[in-house]
């Protein structure tokens, strides 16, 4: 197993984990501001027709959207650390 982390190795850690969290709170507003504004739009021009367009972008953007909170807070987590320790261990084995 991997020894334990310095406090710089912790550092740069939990720098980069915080960049990726205000990387996905960033998208996740641009999606709400961006749809809220489609749905006041078409609430403006289309008085309520049955033409629900403002869906499709609210919904194929807001899975990507999904998809990049699950990888920054639930799935990047556990590969991110397996996969840091293993190569860790591949640059110790190297440096013999």
């Amino acid at each position: 197993m991997a020894s334990q982390m310095t406090e710089e190795q912790i550092y740069e850690e939990a720098k980069i984990r915080v960049k990726r969290r205000r990387g996905f709170w960033n998208h996740f507003v641009a999606w709400a501001v961006v749809n809220i504004i489609l749905i006041v739009i078409w609430a403006l021009t289309y008085e309520h027709s049955e033409d629900l367009w403002f869906l499709w972008p609210l919904c194929l953007w807001g899975a990507f959207v999904l998809l990049h909170g699950l990888r920054v807070f639930v799935l990047e987590r556990k590969s991110d650390r397996g996969a840091i320790a293993q190569e860790m261990e591949r640059i110790r084995r190297e440096q013999g």
